[in-house]
């Protein structure tokens, strides 16, 4: 087998293990979010909360992630995220609360980052020169899973029945994700010598700790980027199917506006990623964020099924781009030698402060103001403005620290 050939089979691996927690995350609470409000009598805003758990458990499991990786192989770690997804989906047609669902979506957070920082890593280190591309291939899989997935979940719903699904989907789920993680190993030299045309600075830049990089601006500027592009994004997941109903479509064509969503959430990674290694991550990240900002402006006033869906799409656009092209941009910014640690700390801001600012609070300003969702989404498009200025005016440590 040649290196090159390894190298790809590692990638489709990554790829591969990084599906079922991708469909999990944007797609499950999407589909199920309205059945479980009915089921439990609870308040959009509880359900909102849902995703809070999510991104809480990946903010504090992505930092202990990446440390681990410093003392473990990432197969390891992988197969244990598997494992925890899995066990997760199927324990959760046994649901007797919201609080049950809270459980649910804590510990199906922490196994993303169990496959999630590996991943990205493992990708990154056997295409060294086409980073921004092989990240953005592992990111398209998490995030275009969930637009294959919604309608997969709700037919299996109506098929099968709630319970009977999650016990097929955990199932499957589990054996697919430890099979993959077993092909998951680092290289033992570099694959790939030819430097891409248009990169942005190499990897052997002198690396920083995760205290050095708690120092500099850039690192600050990438934190609430991640706060408010991640809040603005993940938002979409919960509101994009409750707007259409409100809109008065059915449940089946609202869901129409959440595949949208997902669909440009996974392809904007791989697209994304390819064109950051061409033109330079900064410029990419900033164009998509504003274009996602000014696609939420738009949504209140647009009128058809097909607007709402493509200004949708732009959201998810700008959502996948934050996590393909970022993520290459912290070893740009600060070295691979402590990439996965920086990268988890960097990801709390995504786990702490975007599951309030995002969907807990587009959800309490819903229930507060019914139907209003002209003053959520222009909230949510500001947040998108924001985080363009922010990541334009970061520099490499370098260039630029306190």
């Amino acid at each position: 087998m040649t290196l090159k050939f390894r190298a790809q089979i590692v990638v489709c691996a990554c790829c591969i293990a990084a599906l079922m927690p991708g469909a999990l995350i944007f797609g499950f609470p999407g589909v199920l979010g309205p059945y479980w409000q009915k089921l439990f009598q609870v308040t959009r805003a509880e359900i909102g909360q849902i995703l809070f758990y999510v991104l809480a458990a990946v903010g504090i499991h992505m930092f202990v992630v990446g440390r681990l990786l410093e003392k473990t192989g990432p197969n390891r770690i992988m197969a244990m995220g598997a494992v925890l997804y899995g066990a997760c989906a199927m324990l959760v047609g046994y649901a007797t609360g919201i609080k049950w669902i809270y459980g649910w979506a804590f510990f199906t957070g922490a196994s993303s980052a169990f496959i999630y920082i590996p991943a990205m890593m493992v990708a990154q280190q056997w295409f060294p020169r086409r980073r921004g591309l092989v990240s953005g291939l592992v990111s398209m899989s998490f995030g275009i899973a969930g637009a294959a997935m919604a309608p997969v979940f709700s037919w299996l719903l109506q098929a099968l029945g709630y319970r009977s699904m999650t016990l097929f989907l955990g199932a499957g789920a589990l054996v697919v994700g430890v099979a993959a993680a077993a092909f998951v190993r680092l290289p033992e030299a570099l694959p790939d010598p030819v430097p891409s045309a248009a990169s942005d600075p190499p990897a052997q830049m002198p690396s920083l700790t995760v205290r050095q990089s708690l120092k500099t601006r850039s690192f600050w500027l990438l934190w609430f980027t991640y706060a408010f592009v991640g809040a603005a994004g993940i938002a979409m997941v919960t509101l994009a199917v409750p707007f259409g109903t409100a809109r008065g479509l059915p449940l089946t064509r609202a869901i129409i506006l959440l595949i949208s969503f997902n669909l440009t959430n996974g392809i904007s990674r791989l697209v994304s990623g390819f064109l950051s290694d061409l033109m330079g991550r900064k410029i990419v990240m900033c164009v998509s964020f504003l274009a996602a900002g000014g696609a939420y402006f738009l949504l209140p006033f647009s009128a058809d099924i097909i607007t709402w869906s493509i200004l949708a799409a732009m959201v998810g656009f700008a959502f996948g781009t934050l996590f393909s092209v970022s993520a290459p941009y912290v070893s740009d910014c600060f070295g691979m030698a402590h990439f996965g640690s920086i990268l988890g700390v960097v990801f709390t801001a995504f786990g702490f402060a975007s599951g309030l600012l995002g969907p807990w609070l587009g959800g309490y300003l819903l229930d507060r103001y019914p139907g209003n969702f002209l003053l959520v989404f222009f909230y949510l498009g500001s947040l998108m403005i924001i985080a363009a200025v922010m990541i334009w005016v970061t520099t490499p440590h370098t260039e630029c620290s306190f």
